[in-house]
């Protein structure tokens, strides 16, 4: 299912941009053999989702077993990572200006009740994307800040007319996030997604059972003919990592499409030897430090800034990717993507210096300025994830306490860490950013001020960096667009520490047995997840 449009400068040069590396640890099928229809895939997931609604959440607990029931206009073709194509867009075209995109709606298109999916419908879905009503949180609406308005002509077209040009919209439009809703159910209820399921994918809702499972089963009037091979799906819900990979080791589960790290790997690699498929690849995600800019005395930058300061990321970098899939040390962009910052570059930035003692002298000496006392204590909320988040957590915890911090520890379930952050109820939390793509539009989107973004959970508002956002969004010039980014990535990290990376990039590790056939890892968890393509040889 190919996409035909008209080539722009406006298009994103994103196989350029991305220096990734995917790659299989057990050789692929071999040539010519053919999907075999049948048969139910189970598949282990990290955590229970917070809600049903993939506009409103950050999280692989929602895209893992949501996302197999929806559409979405455009799609990252997994095969030829990061090249863009259709998915309920048939095909599109883009003014000469960059301001106009006009997508061909594919006809026909129903509904899991049976209706039919049509312009209206797709424009609904970005309204309330872009424009949420009140009382609907859309978590990635600063990234659609170039686009003026939607329109839906008739019901096979869908026009996006923007402010500007903007190298990141297709990108953007093809976000695995942007299910297609019905516009019917939002104009009654436009929180309805949020508990409910109806979508057009190729997999219909069965059963959720919170803690335990998730059903999907085969729709048979999928618009992709053939599609999908399996008759169903079933996710299990394991928030343990041990039992988790204990399932997969036996069988119970046959995949896991988070990630594991490197001792998980290798232990069932010696246990399954030719049985298990690994497959690996840079992984665009990576925890940051949420600080409440509302509290003391995390509301001056210089305890901001000490926080920082004390973090020897170098040194997690050799400890923590040892035992967790974290590794790079970067800022505000995955290191090796091309608006990233050097090693130099990065040095010099508050918490990135090489020389930990130095930076840690500065942040006693900031602490005391700020006059915070030796042995304060607050508290730092983290998810019950335990890889990455419980040895990271404890590993930063224990760099504060080496500039007189003392921190209490507390793991939340995925739902009240959500939410505690959403209403401002902490003072130092755990975070992640993970994307679909390198693009700056996408990852500096967490950090502009939070009357713009959603998912910036820091609670504060900074024009400057809004207007630099807005500037390299629009930067038609890859220089200029970098000296923006880089002033950015100062503001935030350095001047006012107003949250940060707190370690490493991560690196990511998929687990399957062999049998199961179709799935290819990309750079990102959320991508290739509607498991249409996949199928099961035995």
């Amino acid at each position: 299912m190919r996409s035909s449009h008209r080539p722009s400068k406006w298009a994103p040069a994103a196989g350029a941009a991305l220096s990734l590396l995917l790659f299989v640890l057990v050789p692929a099928p071999m040539a010519g053999e053919m999907p075999r229809p049948g048969g139910t895939l189970t598949f282990a997931v990290a955590a229970n989702p917070p809600s049903f609604d993939g506009h409103r959440e950050t999280t692989l607990a929602v895209q893992h077993p949501v996302a197999p029931h929806y559409s979405t206009l455009l799609r990252f073709d997994p095969e030829h990572y990061p090249k863009i194509v259709g998915d309920v867009a048939e095909s599109w075209t883009i003014s000469g200006d960059g301001l106009s995109y006009t997508f061909k709606i594919r006809q026909g298109i129903k509904f899991h009740d049976g209706s039919i999916l049509t312009a209206r419908d797709v424009k609904a879905t970005y309204d309330r994307i872009i424009f949420p009503p009140q009382g609907v949180l859309s978590a990635r609406k600063a990234s659609y800040v170039a686009v003026e308005k939607v329109e839906a002509p008739n019901d096979s077209a869908v026009v996006f007319r923007l402010k500007w040009p903007s190298a990141a919209m297709l990108a953007n439009l093809a976000s695995p996030w942007n299910f297609i809703y019905k516009a019917d159910l939002l104009a009654k209820d436009p929180r309805w997604y949020e508990t409910h399921i109806m979508g057009t994918g190729p997999f219909k809702f069965r059963e959720h059972v919170r803690g335990s499972h998730w059903v999907g089963v085969k729709n048979p009037d999928y618009f992709v003919k053939g599609r999908p091979y399996l008759d169903g799906y079933r996710a299990i819900f394991i928030t343990d990592p041990s039992a988790r990979f204990a399932a997969v080791r036996s069988g119970r589960v046959l995949a896991e499409f988070r990630g594991a790290s490197p001792t998980i790997r290798d232990d069932l690699m010696n246990a399954l030897g030719n049985q298990l498929t690994v497959q690996e690849s840079p992984w665009i995600c990576n925890l940051t430090v949420d600080i409440n800019n509302e509290r003391k005395p995390f509301d001056d930058p210089r305890v901001r800034r000490a926080l920082s300061l004390a973090v020897d990321r170098w040194e997690a970098s050799r400890e923590l990717s040892r035992v967790t899939f974290l590794k790079e040390v970067g800022g505000v962009l995955r290191p090796g993507s091309e608006f990233a910052a050097s090693e130099a570059e990065l040095t010099k930035l508050a918490g990135f210096g090489k020389d930990i003692e130095a930076s840690r002298r500065e942040a006693r000496r900031l602490l005391k300025e700020a006059g915070v006392p030796e042995g304060f204590s607050f508290t730092f909320k983290n998810r019950d994830l335990k890889i990455p988040y419980e040895p990271a957590g404890i590993f930063l915890i224990d760099q504060w306490r080496k500039v007189g911090l003392n921190v209490r520890h507390v793991v939340q379930e995925t739902g009240p860490w959500l939410a505690d952050r959403q209403n401002g109820n902490y003072e130092t939390s755990m975070d992640a950013i993970c994307d679909f793509m390198d693009e700056p539009d996408l990852q500096l989107f967490k950090y502009v001020s939070t009357n713009s973004s959603p998912v910036n959970y820091s609670r504060y508002n900074d024009p400057k960096l809004d207007e630099l956002y807005e500037k390299q969004s629009r930067a038609t010039d890859a220089t200029e667009r970098r000296r923006l980014i880089r002033e950015f990535e100062r503001i935030v990290l350095d001047e006012k520490a107003y949250q940060f990376p707190v370690l490493l990039w991560w690196h990511r590790i998929v687990l399957h047995w062999a049998k199961v056939k179709g799935w290819r890892i990309t750079p990102s968890l959320y991508l290739n997840q509607d498991l249409r393509d996949v199928w099961l040889a035995e």
